[in-house]
This record gives C-alpha cells, structure tokens and sequence, in this order.
C-alpha cells in the first residue's frame, strides 16, 4: 500500500482537465506539495492561485515538455527549490486528430515527443532519486488506443503505444530492484475534458467522467495497482486481440463497437490539447 499523506507530488499537465482534477484530490487526501508543471501559462496561474488561497502548498513551473532541455532545467529547480518527488504521474498529453497522410512532419515529431518521449526523460531526471531512498511511485497515463489501432489517431496510438511498452519495462525493471518503486499505467477510453471534443461513443465503451477516472487512479496509487483500465471492456482488449483474427477483430472493434468511427465528428479542444 503506497501512501499519498505528507507526500510530494509532480503533476505534468496539471493545469486542466484530469491533471488538475488529480491534484485537488491528492491535496485533498493529505499530499503535502504538489508540484505542477504546464505549458498553459493563464490556466497554470488560476490554478496555482486557486489551491494557495485553500492554504495548500503548491509549486508550478511553466514548461514546454516537448523541449527535452527544458525538462532537465526545471528538473534541476523542481530539486532545489520544492526538494524529491515521491508520485510522478506523466499525464501531460496531445492528439492530433486527421488521416496519417494529412500529418505535417512537425505533427509527428509534436506528438511522439510529448506522448511518449518526455514521460521518459522526466521520469529518468527523477527516478535516480526514488532509487537511491528505496522508494516511490510512478504513474504513466497511456490510453486504450495503446492496445488498438483506430483512424484518424495514428500518430497518437504510435505513441501510446510507445508509453505504454515503456511503462511496463519499467515497472518490471523496478520490481526487480526488490524496493519500494511502483509503477501504475492508465489506459482509459475517451475522458470528457475537451480534448476530445466531438468524438462518437456507444452503450459499450461510453466517454469517461474525469472524477470517475482521478478516483480510481487514485486508489490504484494507494493499492500500488499495476493497470487502470477503464471502462471494463478495456481490461479484455488484449485477450479479445490475441484471440481474434485480425479481421474479426477489426468487425468486432470497428463495426460492433463502432471504435472505428468514434473520431469522424472529432473536433478538438480549441487551440489546446493537452490532457
């Protein structure tokens, strides 16, 4: 059991949508600092200003996490300034929804480096540090898209995908130390924050509420879970996939389901997208 009181906590995209919902929560449950990190300077500061009037003891540092440079750098501070993280969640994240051969070469190099790339060199900035004291826990926000190709995304399931294998190194990597390292990888359905404005849902994978997901991320960190999977029919992806041709597959998940067309009517959040 891994717990969240007196603990420091370092939030990527922490300034809307699940990553501040997350924080409000963990302060709430008796985190003693949290650190947020943000690319949105006008949401960082209502936000920041917001849970320092509740008397909460909160850092933020407006960061671009797509700059690998900048990420080291603030690092450095978040260190100097707020002292050792004990719960990272990488939640930070974009999508750039439109047809692979309508993607510029920046749209790409965008989303591999935010999605996949940066969850990477924070955790390696502050993963010697949990190490070196035996213990801390690491949360990686994936998506179902990790498990299931789907139009219209693919440059963001690529990267999903590549967080998801990572993360899951990862944690075995750490169990193998014999310490009190966690990993939890997230890996939700469509969550109702904006950013995925217009997508299409059925009766069998209905769009998540952001509480419902922050709760059970935070009892997975408590329970040290392996994997929040939501909703259910995520949790059997992996076997229906190996299971199925991929023909079937491809009827069951595009037509039955109808994941296929989800991103027909997709729009966005307007000139934002982080998670």
């Amino acid at each position: 059991m891994s717990s969240i009181k007196d603990k420091t906590v370092l939030i990527t995209g922490g300034a809307s949508g699940i990553g501040k919902l997350m924080g409000v929560k963990l302060l709430e449950q008796g985190a003693k600092k949290l650190i947020i990190w943000d690319i949105d300077e006008q949401n960082l500061k209502q936000t920041v200003s917001g849970l320092k009037e509740k008397g909460y003891d909160v850092h933020s540092y407006i960061v671009d996490i797509a700059d690998t440079s900048q990420v080291i750098e603030t690092a450095k501070k978040v260190k100097a300034e707020a002292g050792k993280i004990d719960i990272l969640i990488n939640n930070a994240g974009v999508v750039v929804g439109k047809e692979f051969y309508k993607h510029t070469h920046k749209d790409i190099d965008f989303v591999m480096s935010i999605n996949s790339n940066a969850m990477m060199h924070i955790t390696l900035e502050f993963l010697p540090d949990m190490i070196e004291r035996g213990s801390g826990h690491i949360v990686n926000v994936s998506s179902a898209a990790g498990y299931a190709a789907n139009p219209k995304m693919s440059v963001y399931v690529a990267s999903k995908w590549a967080a998801l294998g990572w993360s899951e190194s990862l944690r075995i990597e750490l169990e193998k130390l014999g310490k009190d390292l966690h990993v939890t990888t997230v890996t939700p359905y469509y969550i109702n924050t904006g950013m995925f404005e217009g997508v299409k849902s059925t009766v069998f994978l209905p769009i998540l509420e952001p509480e419902n997901v922050v709760e059970s991320i935070i009892k997975a960190i408590k329970k040290n879970k392996l994997f929040v999977r939501k909703p259910f029919l995520i949790k059997l992806t992996p076997l229906v996939k190996g299971i199925l041709p991929t023909r079937a597959f491809d009827w069951f998940t595009g037509r039955f389901l109808g994941v296929y067309k989800s991103m027909d009517g997709f729009v966005g959040r307007q000139g934002k997208s982080n998670e």
